[in-house]
């Protein structure tokens, strides 16, 4: 990409950019290897240097929350935790929520886009990150190799998002630290301008439509990488793998595939869960056994077990985590969701030690958000102070300058004036939206990592 410019003008960037303009004479690719050169990219091997992706303008994000996936919200979160201009995020935010943002170009070591502030001028705005050397690309390999998890997945071109803890414990930082994120900006600015900064929340944007695009920015393009891992799982390329084993006598194989049962084949999923014995029988219910609390008991059982089937029959089943064994008040909504009639709902209600309207509570967060959002409606917990400054980070850059509503915070609680909505922070550091109905706090939609969206949702304005 000698002349990014003119690579604009070629396929009508919408800021109209001129062949001839004075910027043209910046040219990113022969600063890229004069760094080489000079030793300023120490660990760089070279694999992927060739490499390039150019990805086109996004729309406007106005509305919605800027990230949606876990790696868009993680690269924003890394951003947002290692900045030291708080006023330029902002700025930078409402750029690219704005679509000022032109087509943005990664390769390993830098991202680089043209970027239209608010007063209509056209800056070069480039973001550097170290790329990983080739021992750290060696024992990203070799963890992606011993889990067969991982393997899996990056070869089916998914990214689990626990890959970026098990590459830190081998060692391989994939997101950026304080200090990492190196900007350049045509304006001048000694640290991250507005345009860095609206250059960095674009690739969160870009990052939900291909999180591939950090492993090239960290020196690796998608298909080189594959390509190792499919050499690396292949039968004996281990470096201890030892001598190819002689294997069976072709005759003995045949035979013993004669006596060997074939494997059944895989359930089908029925489409509705089965249907339960009945229970009305001549023989009375022993004392101390409320029938109709075991019929629906039952029912409830019956459709857990289908779920369970056609999750174990998705693909990507061995891939997810163990779910955490529920204590009995949360099994309790859960059940409760299932719309038990008044009684047994009462023994739910009273065996989880709330009373009706909590449990209707209880059954309205669940809905929202499971077992997290369960965890937000009763608990009244005062954040730790990292998290705290996270979140008052977040508030600050939710809303454009004098645009942010009056929020009254108690503890890690944030509410609106007039008393009608209210943000709860998660411990996960997501918000949760809740609006007060009949004098109760009540759960109003799921949690997002933008709290703007949060409270729109609390007051109504948003999409629940």
């Amino acid at each position: 990409m000698s002349d990014l410019y003119g690579e604009h003008d070629r396929h009508g960037d919408r800021y109209g950019h001129d062949e001839h303009d004075e910027h043209d004479e910046y040219d990113a690719q022969d600063e890229y290897d004069a760094q080489d050169r000079n030793g300023e990219r120490d660990g760089q091997d070279g694999h992927a240097r060739g490499e390039e992706r150019t990805l086109p303008a996004l729309p406007p994000a106005h509305g919605k929350a800027f990230a949606r996936t876990w790696w868009g919200q993680a690269w924003l979160k890394a951003l947002e935790d290692t900045a030291l201009e708080l006023a330029q995020l902002k700025a930078g935010r409402r750029l690219a929520r704005a679509g000022a943002v032109g087509a943005v170009s990664v390769r390993p070591g830098r991202i680089t886009a043209v970027v239209q502030d608010r007063g209509g001028a056209r800056h070069r705005a480039d973001v550097l990150l170290q790329p990983l050397d080739a021992e750290a690309w060696d024992r990203f390999a070799d963890m992606a190799v011993e889990r067969a998890g991982h393997i899996a997945a990056l070869l089916d071109r998914d990214m689990p998002p626990h890959l970026v803890e098990d590459a830190a414990t081998a060692g391989v930082e994939l997101l950026p630290g304080i200090g990492d994120l190196e900007p350049r900006c045509e304006c001048g600015a000694w640290d991250h301008c507005a345009h860095t900064s609206a250059l960095s929340y674009q690739l969160a944007r870009l990052l939900d439509q291909d999180p591939f695009l950090l492993l090239l920015l960290r020196g690796r393009g998608e298909r080189e990488l594959l390509d190792e891992l499919q050499v690396r799982s292949a039968p004996g390329s281990g470096p201890e793998s030892g001598p190819e084993p002689e294997g069976v006598d072709a005759a003995e194989a045949y035979a013993s595939a004669l006596v060997l049962p074939p494997l059944p084949a895989e359930p089908v999923l029925p489409e509705e869960p089965g249907a339960l014995p009945s229970l009305d029988t001549e023989t009375p219910a022993p004392e101390g056994v409320d029938a109709d609390a075991l019929a629906f008991l039952g029912a409830q059982a019956a459709a857990e077990a289908r779920r369970m089937l056609a999750e174990a029959l998705g693909a990507g089943h061995a891939l997810r985590a163990a779910r955490p064994e529920p204590d009995v008040a949360e099994d309790a909504v859960r059940l409760a969701c299932g719309g038990p009639a008044a009684a047994v709902a009462a023994r739910l209600a009273a065996g989880s030690g709330r009373d009706r309207e909590g449990l209707a509570l209880a059954v309205r967060a669940w809905e929202c958000g499971g077992p997290a959002a369960l965890a937000v409606l009763e608990q009244d917990r005062a954040p730790d102070p990292e998290s705290a400054a996270r979140a008052r980070a977040a508030l600050d850059a939710a809303w454009d300058d004098g645009e942010r509503p009056a929020l009254k915070a108690s503890r890690g609680r944030w509410t609106a004036a007039g008393g009608t909505a209210q943000l709860r922070l998660g411990e996960d550091g997501r918000w949760w939206p809740y609006r007060k109905e009949r004098g109760r706090w009540t759960p109003a939609g799921a949690a997002t990592a933008d709290p703007a969206s949060a409270l729109a949702t609390a007051l109504g304005t948003g999409e629940e």
